[in-house]
């Protein structure tokens, strides 16, 4: 069992940055892709990025390519997602999800991650 817990978000102006940080338990950590996921009120929860568990590979949505960036730090059981150039619809309750598939490639669909955590809030106002 993974328990992923995310942290980072906030309200913050258009055009300004976050970093979201995930925080996984257990000892195989670096063996999990991760992915970042956001769902906005009303609609379905969609792909943001994804990292593999070697972190060699990354992947985007089309929306956040060039703005976010996916990053692990597998010594400290940690994955990041730093957000540039925030936009007003960037707003959404963001979760962070492993894959036991490590090293599969490209952005998965969300039934393919195998643990959630419980998601945190980022506001973009505009």
């Amino acid at each position: 069992q993974v328990q992923l817990v995310e942290s980072g978000g906030g309200l913050v102006q258009a055009g300004g940055s976050l970093r979201l940080s995930c925080a996984a338990s257990g000892r195989t950590f670096n063996s999990y892709a991760m992915g970042w996921f956001r769902q906005a009120a009303g609609k379905e929860r969609e792909f943001v990025a994804r990292i593999t568990s070697s972190g060699a590979s990354t992947y985007y949505a089309d929306s956040v390519k060039g703005r976010f960036t996916i990053s692990r730090d597998n010594a400290k059981n940690t994955v990041y997602l730093e957000m540039n150039s925030l936009k007003a619809e960037d707003t959404a309750v963001y979760y962070c999800a492993a894959d036991t598939v490590g090293f599969a490639g490209g952005p998965r669909p969300l039934a393919a991650y195998d643990y959630w955590g419980q998601g945190t809030q980022v506001t973009v106002s505009s």
